[in-house]
């Protein structure tokens, strides 16, 4: 198949700033462009891919940037204008129809969804979080009443915040297993990794490697620097070591050196592709059952999940990580979370689609 793929439209590629849809957006290239489906990325300016193909091509564009929705008032109103990166990255995909069979569309926001019910062509819509915005739920429930298998989502934790939404399409998410290498260290510091921003939590996290007296090291874009600052100042000097945002090939190594995740979501998580990346390098990982991650982690086998906001668990249950083997981690991407598995899915979901628009 030739495909178009819509990125994100937080950040460039390779900045963070787009959180987990940049490594979902390189995983399904790279499993696609293995099975010579030829993809189209279009994608905001300065961004690069994580592997080139011949059967990829970056096509980039300039537009404002705009404040993701789980930032905003979950009432805000949205009135894209044409110079909006959204809005460019959409015209820019339309304009490459003629010859693809499809457009998988990343971007959570109404522009795209919306213009699914204007144009007869496959536009297919991974959904990325739960439900942030009021506007972009009614978009989803007024197109998905008219094309219920354009939608698909990675867990059905996250499917569930959309009611209306009957039989989900799962479809997970995938990771190249051989830029993740597996270590069996029991003996290494304590981590955390995401953006650093409220909704993530690290503040519960901080709060129990000082319990255990000691250091957290912390990885990711620091979006909200206010919000790391007040934690930071909540803490001796030196409890949180900020790693900051590293290439995969440094992060995993790095990671792959601690004996344990501590993952904190406030939100429902709608998948926790940094839950999945730690057990990929043998990191058993401790977390609160909130999204994404409750249906990733075996309780006992490859982690422990605790209640949402219970940090006396989440201290009581770290505790215990060294009766995980590291090796069941590992074994669990494998078997459930590869780029390969994540591209056969993706590749059933839009068949079944663009079947029916022939």
């Amino acid at each position: 198949m030739r495909l178009i793929i819509i990125s994100t439209p937080i950040g460039f590629l390779g900045s963070g700033k787009g959180g987990g849809v940049e490594l979902t957006l390189n995983s399904l290239v790279n499993g696609l462009s293995k099975q010579n489906h030829f993809i189209n990325v279009v994608a905001p300016n300065h961004s690069k891919l994580s592997q080139n193909s011949i059967f990829t091509k970056l096509v980039t564009v300039s537009g404002c940037e705009q404040k993701s929705w789980q930032h905003q008032d979950y009432f805000t109103k949205t009135n894209p204008s044409k110079s909006s990166i959204v809005n460019v990255m959409f015209e820019k995909a339309i304009s490459l129809m003629k010859d693809c069979d499809a457009i998988i569309n990343l971007s959570y926001d109404f522009l795209p969804i919306s213009k699914t019910l204007d144009v007869d062509y496959p536009i297919l819509h991974l959904i990325s979080m739960g439900d942030e915005s009021n506007e972009v739920r009614n978009i989803i429930s007024r197109v998905y009443s008219k094309y219920p298998n354009n939608f698909a989502f990675h867990t059905k934790t996250q499917a569930s915040d959309y009611p209306f939404i009957k039989d989900p399409i799962i479809l997970g998410n995938g990771f190249e297993l051989s830029k993740y290498s597996f270590q069996e260290k029991k003996n290494g510091p304590l981590a955390w990794v995401g953006r650093v921003a409220p909704e993530k939590g690290l503040e519960d996290a901080v709060y129990v490697a000082n319990e255990m007296g000691e250091k957290l090291n912390v990885w990711g874009y620091v979006q909200d620097k206010e919000y790391a600052s007040k934690i930071e100042q909540s803490y001796p000097s030196g409890q949180i070591c900020w790693k900051g945002f590293l290439p995969t090939n440094k992060f995993q190594k790095e990671l792959g050196q601690c004996r344990a995740l501590i993952n904190t979501p406030k939100w429902n998580e709608a998948y926790g592709n940094v839950v999945v990346e730690a057990m990929a390098c043998g990191v058993p990982v401790v977390a609160y059952k909130k999204g994404g991650p409750g249906e990733i982690i075996q309780h006992g086998e490859t982690g422990f999940l605790v209640k949402a906001d219970d940090k006396e668990n989440l201290l009581l249950n770290l505790k215990k990580i060294d009766s995980i083997n590291r090796k069941k981690c590992r074994e669990w991407v494998e078997n459930n979370a590869s780029s390969n598995i994540f591209a056969d899915k993706v590749v059933s979901w839009l068949k079944k689609v663009i079947k029916e628009y022939e």
